[in-house]
């Protein structure tokens, strides 16, 4: 157990067993001690340059300022000779590395230097060399790129003109190249190491063992599985003979939990296996696992529907025999290959002939990625059909339109009526009267059509309730006869109501069985040519009440005859390409009329015409 090993020996190559722990410990306060005093003598350094740096742009100020104005009264004075001298012994106090006086540009003259070899040959300055377009102003400190400080101010000579005063400092000699900063540092680092070195030692003997079951643990962690490795020498104490018991009951549980997890996972990957295939199996919208040989892996029993084909015949073979679309097929082998990355969603529609993969007029959502974005070998394609959806969007789309027609017409009737009115205001009563029945039925009309956009919108919100109360029948046919008069004659159509000489009592919801009759006749006129006949024949018995709106007009296909009853369908007979509605209300009435616990029936045939039976029960379920 004691024997090293070869992993011991790279371990213990530079330190004992055990002595990590303190090591990393050690170095790391010898680290933050080094740190601490390397950082507290930079600090002290950094100030004091600061410091200095500060005083000698005082100085540069303090002279700048003095120089000016000394500089003002010589040079109006012409007292050159003494300016140059006072600038020479100035620069040389203050050891600045130049003072200089001269005209600005363009002229840009030296009237004085403190290095004689810049110094200007004239001896008197003109009388005016400028005017005072260069203002004077505060002195301005400058900092070049070897670190020297320059300051720069203009000065207003009175009748003259301006004169630029620059001082410019020697090169600063920075504090860390002074010996005995080094000495002292290095001092200082030496003795700090020493002592951390006499603690290190005193410490090191008490967690010896902490730091060989720490290495343990390391390399534990790290993946080492050999418990001969990982084992504590007994002469580490009584925390290393626990640390091996330890290690010991370890092995033994490993062992158990290996045994008894071989046999469970059997089991339990048989019952996963099955659950994953009961769900995918049970999803609505096919899904389908493409290989980068383009073969199917793995299909649905919605997949096999939409590309009608069946599962056990697509397993294991090429996807392209069964999809015919050569953009899917394209994106498929893109995301398969790893070419192409994310999700690329193709919305496909059926072919006329029901190719593979389409259905005739049925339009399919096909979403394509990959598995997993790091492993491109297989693509996962999940198939929808949204025809519904695409039925839906078309028929809003024909809804709003025919419906922004159909508000249009009476509003423009009334309008011209009330025009006509305001405008001749004294015509006879006979026209009057006329224009305002005509505006009177056009209101009425606008509010039936506003009244189906209502009910729509409560039966498709489940929201549609009805205002239950006594029904009188017999004002209602009246009304019907009033309302529809008129536009009988105006088609030359013959209107005619077969009328019971006794109603029965009903109860139920007014407004809404007068809007579903309103509706039924309204679409026996509309759809019947001129020269027809529309019969609404009434009649009743003690149990229920029975309305045949009868037409000899262009009748309806048997085929479409259940669709009539649908939202927003209209009959696909060309005759009445021509004639606006918006589809909706025979929905409304039937809707209307089973609420109240009857129902509307059809009887249609071509070119003979329709009879729509509305019935309802006395007594409303």
């Amino acid at each position: 157990m004691d024997t090293p090993t070869p992993q011991k020996r790279s371990r213990m190559a530079y330190l004992m067993r055990g002595e990590s722990l303190v090591a990393s410990a050690g170095l790391g306060a010898a680290a933050l001690i080094l740190a601490a005093v390397g950082g507290a003598g930079w600090w002290t350094l950094h100030a004091n340059e600061q410091a200095r740096r500060d005083g000698r742009e005082q100085t540069l100020r303090a002279s700048a300022q003095f120089l000016g104005t000394a500089a003002e009264q010589m040079i109006a004075s012409s007292e050159l000779s003494q300016l140059r001298t006072l600038i020479a012994g100035a620069a040389s106090q203050n050891r600045f590395q130049t003072i200089r006086l001269a005209l600005p540009e363009p002229r840009s003259t030296v009237i004085a230097d403190s290095s004689p070899s810049e110094g200007t040959k004239f001896t008197a300055l003109p009388d005016k060399w400028n005017d005072l377009s260069v203002p004077a102003g505060e002195p301005r400190m400058e900092h070049t790129s070897d670190g020297r400080a320059r300051i720069v101010s203009t000065l207003a000579i009175p009748g003259k003109g301006p004169v630029v005063l620059e001082i410019e400092d020697a090169v600063p000699t920075a504090m860390w190249s002074d010996w005995r900063t080094q000495t002292g540092l290095g001092a200082i680092g030496a003795a700090a190491l020493v002592a951390m070195a006499g603690f290190y030692r005193s410490v090191r003997s008490r967690f010896r063992s902490l730091g060989a079951i720490s290495e343990s643990l390391t390399a534990l962690q790290a993946g080492e599985t050999d418990t001969g490795v990982l084992l504590v020498a007994k002469s580490f104490g009584p925390e290393a003979e626990a640390w091996n018991i330890l290690l010991a009951e370890r092995d033994d549980l490993r062992a158990k939990i290996s045994r008894a997890g071989s046999e469970q996972k059997l089991g339990d990957r048989r019952n996963r296996d099955g659950d994953l295939f009961s769900l995918c199996d049970a999803m609505w919208q096919g899904l389908l696992l493409i290989d980068e040989q383009m073969k199917v892996k793995f299909v649905n029993g919605a997949g096999a529907v939409f590309l009608r084909s069946k599962r056990e015949e697509m397993v294991g073979k090429p996807i392209a025999p069964f999809i015919t679309d050569q953009k899917v097929l394209d994106a498929l082998h893109a995301m398969a290959s790893g070419a192409a990355r994310g999700r690329t969603v193709l919305e496909v529609e059926g072919d006329k002939d029901a190719s593979p993969g389409s259905k005739a007029g049925s339009v399919l959502r096909f979403s394509i990625r990959p598995v997993r974005k790091e492993d491109n070998a297989a693509a996962v394609m999940v198939i929808e059909d949204i025809t519904q959806q695409r039925v839906a969007e078309e028929a809003r789309h024909t809804f709003v339109a025919t419906a922004t027609h159909e508000l249009r017409t009476p509003l423009t009737n009334m309008r011209l009526y009330i025009d006509s009115l305001l405008e001749e205001p004294d015509q006879d009563v006979t026209k009057r009267t006329k224009a305002v029945n005509v505006v009177s039925q056009e209101a009425r009309r606008l509010e039936r059509m506003v009244g189906d956009m209502l009910s729509v919108a409560q039966i498709e919100s489940g929201t549609i309730k009805l205002n239950k109360g006594d029904v009188r029948l017999e004002p209602i046919f009246e009304e019907l006869q009033r309302d529809f008069d008129e536009q009988a004659k105006h088609k030359e159509i013959k209107l005619r109501f077969d009328l019971p000489p006794k109603w029965p009592q009903m109860e139920g919801d007014r407004d809404k069985i007068v809007m579903a009759l309103h509706n039924l006749v309204g679409n026996a006129i509309k759809y019947t040519p001129a020269g027809g006949e529309v019969v609404v024949r009434a009649n009743a018995d003690g149990k229920s009440f029975a309305c045949d709106v009868s037409d000899n007009g262009i009748g309806i296909k048997e085929e479409e005859q259940p669709l009539v009853f649908e939202k927003f369908y209209r009959a696909k007979d060309k005759r009445i390409s021509n004639i606006t509605g918006t589809g909706l209300g025979l929905a409304i009435a039937r809707e209307v009329v089973r609420l109240h616990g009857g129902d509307i029936s059809l009887k249609s045939q071509i070119d003979k015409g329709s009879t729509f039976t509305m019935t309802l029960p006395a007594k409303a379920a």
